[in-house]
């Protein structure tokens, strides 16, 4: 049996110290496979929230823009075309957007925050064709009654000018809106909406 004392001060230290040193060894190791699994710039890139300025889009005009892979159609509409689209109620197949995907803030008659402007995916619900933008004034084949919209040539789904589908066609829903949110007068964010627009 040792005689020697033991030294309970000593010990605590070497054994604190010793923990210290482990931890920061075990933090150093696991920062590159923490590091890994975060996305990478571009993929944050990808996903991240898009700027669009409108301040040059015309009355009927619609620019495209790209969001997580997909484009978005901003269309500015003009005081005739909101005026059909309480006529065409009878005609479509989720007038009131009760069963299509958009934010709170969207679900009304011209489905959007400011009824000038249609934010909207442009990828048909039937099978994820583009639709095509057709004014009321450039309808070729579809019929005396067109009001402008969008029409999706692959198998003839087609929406009005608030993206809501018309009764018959393949599309099973409404077009998609995106979150978004006003940034100023001239500038809109597609992408991001802080919860409320």
């Amino acid at each position: 049996m040792s005689t020697e004392a033991v030294n309970t001060g000593r010990r605590r230290f070497l054994t604190a110290a010793t923990s210290v040193v482990g931890g920061v060894g075990v933090a150093f190791t696991a920062f590159p496979f923490l590091a890994y699994w975060q996305p990478s710039a571009r993929a944050q890139a990808a996903g991240a929230p898009v700027e669009v300025d409108i301040s040059k889009l015309e009355p009927g005009q619609r620019i495209i823009v790209e969001w997580r892979g997909k484009p978005v159609w901003i269309v500015r509409r003009t005081p005739e075309m909101l005026k059909v689209l309480p006529e065409l109620n009878a005609k479509l197949r989720d007038p009131d957007s009760n069963e299509s995907i958009q934010p709170d803030y969207a679900k009304n008659p011209t489905r959007a925050i400011k009824e000038e402007y249609l934010v909207v995916v442009g990828i048909c619900t039937h099978l994820g064709c583009s639709p095509s933008y057709v004014k009321i004034d450039d309808a070729h084949n579809l019929g005396g009654s067109w009001k402008g919209g969008f029409f999706c040539p692959c198998h003839g789904s087609s929406f009005d000018l608030a993206g809501r589908v018309f009764q018959g066609v393949p599309a099973p829903t409404n077009l998609t809106i995106p979150p978004y949110m006003y940034v100023n007068d001239t500038y809109l964010l597609v992408g991001e909406d802080k919860g409320a627009a």
